[in-house]
C-alpha cells in the first residue's frame, strides 16, 4: 500500500473510533443550505462556514463553477432534500485563473501526463504522448475574473428552468490570504429570490 492510502485508512480508524452518534443524523441537511465551491485543498468550507456534519450540502469541482453536474446537485439539494438557499463561493488564487481553454485543450493533446508551469507563467509538458484530443469536447470553464464569474454563475443557476425563483443565491469569493468571505454585491443581487 502506498503511504497516502495508509494515512487514509489510519485517520480513517481514529474517525470510526470516535463516531458517536453521527450514524443517527438525517439525510437532510439540517440547516438547509447549499454551497457551491472550488476544490482547492486551501479551502474549508467546513471552517469558513460554520459547519458541523449534517448541517449543508458542500458542492465543490475545479473552481467552484456552476456546471451542469452542480445544478444538478442543487436541484436534487431542494427538490429532495430541502435546502432552500445556496451560495456560489469562489476564492482569490485560483488554479483555474492560470489557463486558458485552449491552453488546456493542447496540453491534452501532446500529453495526458501531468503539466509544469514555468518561471514565466506558461504551461508546458513534462511527459511524452500520446495525448487526446478529446479535450476540445470540454468546456473547461476558465476564470479570467473572480467577480465576473461568480456574477455569471449566480445568473446562470438562477436562470436555470429547474430552478425555482424562491431560492436565493448568494455570491462571494474567499480570500485565501485571511479567510475573509467577500460579497460580490452585482451576484446577491442577481440571486435574490423572487
Amino acid at each position: 500500500m502506498s503511504k497516502i492510502l495508509n494515512e487514509v485508512l489510519a485517520a480513517n480508524q481514529d474517525y470510526v473510533n470516535n463516531f458517536g452518534d453521527k450514524g443517527d443524523l438525517p439525510l437532510p441537511p439540517g440547516r438547509h443550505f447549499a454551497i457551491l465551491t472550488c476544490m482547492d485543498a486551501r479551502l474549508d468550507p467546513a471552517k469558513y462556514a460554520g459547519l458541523s456534519e449534517g448541517d449543508a450540502h458542500v458542492i465543490r469541482n475545479a473552481g467552484g463553477r456552476a456546471s451542469d453536474d452542480a445544478i444538478r446537485s442543487l436541484v436534487i439539494s431542494y427538490k429532495l432534500l430541502g435546502t432552500r438557499e445556496w451560495f456560489v463561493i469562489h476564492h482569490t488564487n485560483c488554479g483555474m485563473e492560470l489557463f486558458s481553454d485552449e491552453i488546456m485543450r493542447d496540453l491534452l493533446a501532446s500529453s495526458l501526463k501531468t503539466a509544469s508551469l514555468n518561471e514565466q507563467g506558461l504551461w508546458y509538458d513534462t511527459g511524452e504522448g500520446p495525448g487526446s484530443h478529446e479535450a476540445k469536447h470540454i468546456s473547461w470553464l476558465t476564470i479570467k475574473d473572480q467577480e465576473q464569474s461568480v456574477l455569471e454563475d449566480v445568473v446562470r443557476i438562477k436562470t436555470h428552468p429547474l430552478v425555482p425563483r424562491e431560492i436565493p443565491v448568494y455570491g462571494y469569493i474567499y480570500d485565501c490570504k485571511s479567510g475573509r468571505l467577500i460579497e460580490v454585491p452585482a451576484a446577491t443581487e442577481a440571486g435574490k429570490a423572487s
